[in-house]
């Protein structure tokens, strides 16, 4: 699946991500050495094989059979400070951003990401929360949500995506969670902040599961708690990412993205309908939710 936006505002630079201390500066040779991908003796044969050739490390290392294409991106990573996934994740490879950080797609996410930086998350304190909608089923909400969130987390911008779908959930699954209390047992007190969960492979990423589904979700999420839950998250998350239901089929996106202050749409080539995807701004924007632009899936 591959990914565009369109309707959302012109592109602008991207930005660069940050380096640490831990990573920045050091070789290619020296950070598989300490992570006992390579012995020392392999570091002499590549760099032998290095002399004379303007060949890179990572090159060298996989003409010789000596690294391979995760190694070279794990160097990468430490390097430029960045978190990836290695082909052996257990988490879905829906997650592009993390598995495949230099594909088309992904770099068409992050000029997205910039364009929200600068419309939204920029702009003030309150604005930390931006709920992903969409008129129908099987547009990509969940995928959208999931990969903008790991994006921001790239950025160093701590980033909590919430999975506020309680009618057909599906960010557990992206992320391996398995079943596990989330939003709904929050909402109703059965459970507390250690519902939120770290991913350990993603830095500066954090995942609030839907939780047990529930009767009542539409008056679960319009209830004051889960604003202010909202805004008790926005003291810990630079950014917050929602997930919702299908808008044509549950008022429940809407009373979602008005406590988010703002959304963004998905649209999905040959499935979407124009007239809903009208009707459904229209929609939010009498309920007072800023509708930053829209991202148009399977181009």
């Amino acid at each position: 699946m591959t990914l565009s936006h369109t309707q959302v505002v012109r592109s602008v630079p991207l930005a660069v991500p940050r380096q640490s201390a831990t990573g920045a500066g050091r070789f290619f040779g020296e950070i598989l050495l300490d992570a006992e991908r390579l012995k020392a003796i392999d570091v002499d044969r590549i760099m032998s094989f290095q002399k004379g050739t303007r060949v890179r490390f990572g090159d060298a290392g996989q003409a010789l059979g000596l690294l391979t294409e995760d190694d070279v991106r794990y160097a990468l990573s430490v390097q430029f400070d960045y978190s990836y996934l290695s082909d052996d994740c257990q988490l879905s490879r829906e997650l592009f951003a993390a598995y495949e950080p230099a594909s088309r797609a992904a770099e068409d996410l992050r000029a997205l990401r910039s364009q929200l930086m600068l419309r939204w998350f920029d702009t003030g304190a309150e604005r930390r929360s931006l709920a992903i909608s969409s008129a129908g089923e099987g547009e990509g909400r969940s995928y959208l949500a999931a990969n903008l969130a790991i994006a921001f987390s790239q950025l160093g911008e701590r980033t909590l995506l919430i999975d506020a779908d309680l009618r057909s959930p599906r960010q557990h699954q992206l992320f391996n969670l398995g079943a596990r209390a989330g939003l709904s047992d929050m909402l109703v007190g059965r459970a507390g902040p250690d519902a939120v969960v770290d991913i350990s492979e993603l830095r500066d990423l954090s995942v609030l599961p839907a939780g047990v589904m529930p009767p009542n979700p539409q008056e679960l999420l319009g209830r004051q708690h889960f604003s202010s839950l909202l805004q008790s998250m926005g003291e810990s998350f630079d950014v917050i990412i929602i997930d919702t239901p299908a808008a044509n089929a549950y008022s429940d996106a809407h009373t979602v993205a008005a406590r988010a202050g703002a959304a963004l749409l998905v649209a999905r080539q040959g499935r979407s309908s124009v007239p809903q995807m009208a009707h459904l701004t229209q929609g939010l924007r009498e309920f007072g939710v800023t509708v930053l632009g829209s991202v148009l899936n399977d181009v």
